[in-house]
């Protein structure tokens, strides 16, 4: 599979954050999120591991009870079931895998 960028095809699960799954296959999922300044990812959890790099912006990531302030070039993994949640302290651009495929992220 090969996508070529563009800036359409984004939805929004959460109040100022937007997102476009990119690329899949059977095992992993390529997200691009979009955050705008002051949007809140509320806790959550899922069966999916999660990898991600900030590519623009700074947020605050809780991963359990740690908050680490993510800045561009920064990157984290969030273990299967890890409670997490997010605050955009800037406009942010965010690029993150799941595994295994995350359905509802399909296109």
């Amino acid at each position: 599979m090969f996508a070529n960028h563009d800036e359409t095809g984004y939805s929004e699960p959460v109040e100022g954050i937007e997102m476009k799954t990119l690329v899949y296959g059977d095992k992993t999922l390529l997200v691009r999120f979009k955050m705008t300044k002051g949007a809140l990812l509320p806790s959550h959890t899922h069966p999916h591991e999660q990898i991600g790099y900030l590519v623009s912006g700074c947020i605050n990531l809780y991963i359990g009870s740690k908050c680490h302030n993510a800045v561009p070039g920064d990157s984290w993994c969030i273990e299967s079931g890890a409670e997490h949640r997010a605050e955009v302290l800037e406009d942010s651009v965010a690029i993150e895998v799941f595994s295994p495929v995350r359905e509802e992220y399909l296109p």
